[in-house]
């Protein structure tokens, strides 16, 4: 069973919260985190370089040393505060009719090296390597990390109880999404919070964050290593998760748009299509999704066409095989477009699914890309079928939305 335990969190006065609350390192690049960045936003923390005019580079010495300046003196301002006591935390995220509600809480770095914390997907080291930095000159966990878990009934009705409280915080950000954030701070609710996961929770599932609980299990073997009086109980060996369970959450598309044909016509390639997909013609303007795995919408020269794969050519007793994004990388994207290697490949692009098929058809019609693929999403299931294998997703295969807002809550050790 995984380990967790409360943490006396830094936060924002309730007042300040939505100000200093901000979408996670990742999402935006530096332009677009210095255009949104307020006075008091958390973005002058977790992208430093904004700081600095022109734009300072993300892994220059300056920008980690202004990330730790920043850190301090929003404590010093009162931006963030130190709760006095150890407590779990429920964050929900509204978007649209859908609510997700997560438990805030510390999971050890131990349950990453056994395998008890599973990822679905491999890491970068130059992101691993930075996030690490972080982690380390900051001795803080400034972003929490997005696990799954299998539902606990006993644990979602703790959850629904607190959740019918008022919240600490509510608020909505810049994208029109919902977020709402509650203290549990009684002891016996917060005792019975810890017996429920390290004796009912077998796993967590990292559904956003593989290069930040990496980073932080690095950092807290370091730690270790340096600390001859180390038992596994110390505040480096814990880092800082939201847990939601699984029947909760909801994965969007990623879906792919190609440069150009590899040298072939597009008669040429609607052809080489046809050896493994029934494809037909839908539509000249209104894109449709697809509507069941194991079928593409696909749009080139200024038409929509629907992609079902022959029998035959996925193989659905596979966790991986099974996969859409198997599927279309094997029989196009390999086989006929010649991309052999997703993620160093620059004629092909990802769009998450939050931007809409729409996008899809702006980039093509820009002359930018040249045909677009979308994708059937992921389900749960399937993700935890893959971690709970060993096996690991090809790239650019989940989008989880609403992503977490940073700022809420901080574990420091």
């Amino acid at each position: 069973m995984v380990r967790v335990k409360p943490f006396a969190s830094l936060r924002p006065p309730r007042a300040l919260a939505p100000e200093v609350s901000a979408p996670p390192y990742d999402v935006l690049d530096s332009a677009e985190a210095k255009a949104l960045a307020g006075e008091k936003s958390l973005l002058h923390i977790t992208k430093p370089e904004i700081d600095f005019d022109p734009l300072a580079g993300e892994h220059e010495d300056r920008t980690y040393a202004k990330a730790v300046e920043n850190f301090k003196k929003w404590q010093q301002e009162g931006w963030l505060l130190r709760d006095d006591s150890e407590n779990y935390y429920v964050y929900a995220q509204t978007m649209g009719e859908r609510t997700q509600y997560g438990i805030v809480l510390c999971a050890h770095t131990d349950d990453y090296a056994s395998g008890l914390i599973k990822k679905h997907e491999l890491t970068r080291k130059d992101k691993e390597d930075d996030r690490m930095v972080h982690v380390r000159i900051q001795s803080a966990n400034i972003e929490p990390v997005f696990f799954a878990f299998k539902d606990n009934a006993e644990l979602g009705a703790i959850v629904a109880a607190v959740a019918a409280d008022e919240p600490e915080y509510s608020f909505v950000d810049e994208n029109g999404f919902g977020h709402a954030f509650w203290v549990i701070s009684d002891r016996p609710t917060v005792s019975r919070i810890t017996e429920l996961f390290t004796g009912s929770v077998d796993a967590f599932y990292v559904a956003d964050g593989h290069h930040r609980t990496a980073a932080a299990a690095r950092v807290g073997a370091e730690r270790r290593s340096q600390n001859p009086a180390h038992t596994g109980d110390e505040e480096y060996n814990f880092f800082m998760a939201v847990c939601f369970p699984e029947s909760q959450l909801k994965i969007l598309d990623y879906n792919r748009v190609v440069k150009d044909l590899n040298g072939l016509s597009e008669e040429a390639f609607l052809k080489a299509l046809s050896q493994d997909f029934e494809v037909q013609e839908i539509s000249a303007d209104e894109a449709v999704a697809p509507q069941r795995l194991h079928q593409f919408s696909m749009y080139l020269d200024g038409k929509w066409y629907r992609m079902d794969a022959k029998a035959g050519r996925y193989d659905d007793s596979d966790p991986i095989g099974v996969l859409d994004v198997t599927v279309l990388s094997n029989l196009v994207e390999d086989k006929i477009l010649g991309i052999k290697d997703l993620r160093t490949d620059n004629r092909i692009a990802f769009v998450g699914g939050i931007r809409g098929l729409g996008e899809l058809k702006r980039r093509v019609d820009s002359g930018e890309m040249k045909v677009a693929f979308a994708l059937y999403p992921v389900s749960m299931s399937q993700l935890i079928d893959i971690a709970d294998t060993g096996n690991i997703m090809p790239p650019k295969t989940t989008w989880f939305e609403p992503k977490l807002r940073s700022g809420l809550a901080i574990h420091t050790f």
